[in-house]
């Protein structure tokens, strides 16, 4: 990808040099352009905000002398990660650079790496693939829970790192917190090591959920939808849902049953997309083609099983990072119907909860 950088970039490495000289008194104008953007939403940049703009300034002039080191920023949702990582994405007057989100490109290392099994080095061949002369790589939400996933990590990162790769990368757990799970956490080690070793690790702190104020409705088509329950009749009519009528959808190799398709609009109930073995790149596909998304009796996801769970969970990460409008049609309320032991829920819970939440009384 070939972007043309912002025309205060050359402000920017001047001030930074400055700076990194010993003139205290330049600010950076990455932190310029931040504040400006924050103030324009109506709020204040966080102090941990502020720290990690101030590590991704110097690290625009480091990558010039090939001297950057790579960022893992962690924190809990809404403190503005992925906001971080797309303004430094935008300000990089670097060309070959690639900005992805983690689900998206961990199905399509696995996909590629297929293909190329029969390859001496397919990790290689299949990095050359998907990366090309990539020189600065941005993975949003980042985080593991299969072991399987987790030992291919380790191979990835070396890989990319050997490649003299830049990595900025954002997570809602710190490299400690990644694949809890006990069976597996030991086994996740030598990733987490490495993570440490070759990454700057930066907490985004602060006590405000950005993703909570109202102003943020006005840039996503994502916080258009809406969370109703328990879908009654008049809801369900007052959503303008298209008359079900069941349909196949072909998704790469395989068939997926919907319970309506019009236009860009399509319906699925809970059990059709999230309790049958669908995948994350099963959503990215569908994403292409589906604007708006309905997705019908969300059940207590406490009574369904870990699979189900997490597919909901992938699925809604792809619609919000999509930036798809998305509607929720629940048996109870937001906060009663995501009592699952899934870990990522939490991101889910703040992420449902900024549709607009419609119930019974209304």
């Amino acid at each position: 990808m070939t972007a043309q950088p912002p025309a205060w970039i050359p402000t920017t490495l001047r001030q930074l040099r400055q700076r990194l000289s010993g003139d205290a008194s330049a600010e950076p104008a990455l932190l310029v352009f931040f504040q400006d953007q924050a103030q324009r939403r109506g709020y204040e940049l966080s102090d941990g905000q502020r720290q990690v703009i101030a590590c991704m300034a110097e690290q625009q002039v480091l990558l010039e002398q090939g001297q950057a080191r790579s960022l893992y920023l962690h924190g809990a949702v809404g403190r503005g990660k992925s906001w971080l990582l797309d303004g430094f994405f935008q300000a990089l007057a670097e060309e070959h650079k690639r900005r992805l989100h983690f689900h998206d490109f961990f199905a399509r290392l696995h996909e590629v790496m297929f293909r190329h099994r029969s390859c001496d080095d397919a990790m290689a061949a299949t990095l050359d693939e998907l990366l090309a002369d990539c020189r600065v790589l941005c993975f949003d939400e980042f985080h593991v829970h299969d072991i399987g996933d987790a030992m291919l990590l380790t191979r990835l990162f070396e890989a990319l790192f050997a490649r003299g790769i830049f990595l900025l990368v954002t997570s809602n757990y710190a490299p400690e917190g990644l694949l809890p799970n006990p069976l597996y956490h030991e086994r996740f080690k030598p990733v987490i090591k490495l993570i440490n070793s070759r990454m700057q690790v930066l907490e985004v702190g602060g006590d405000t959920d950005f993703r909570s104020l109202p102003v943020n409705r006005e840039h996503q088509r994502f916080t258009q939808g809406h969370y109703v329950w328990p879908g009654t009749a008049g809801q369900r009519q007052r959503l303008q849902l298209p008359d079900a009528e069941a349909v196949t959808l072909e998704v790469g190799k395989r068939a997926l049953k919907a319970t309506a398709v019009e236009g860009r609009t399509v319906v699925f109930t809970f059990g059709q997309i999230c309790e049958q073995p669908t995948a994350v790149i099963d959503y990215l596909a569908l994403a292409k083609r589906f604007d708006r998304w309905v997705i019908d009796g969300l059940p207590d996801l406490a009574d369904c099983d870990l699979a189900a769970q997490q597919r909901f969970v992938n699925l809604v990460d792809v619609l919000y990072d999509q930036d798809k409008e998305l509607v929720v049609i629940a048996e109870g309320a937001l906060a009663d119907s995501l009592g699952g032991s899934v870990s990522d829920l939490m991101r889910s819970r703040s992420r449902l909860g900024q549709l607009r939440q419609v119930g019974l009384q209304e």
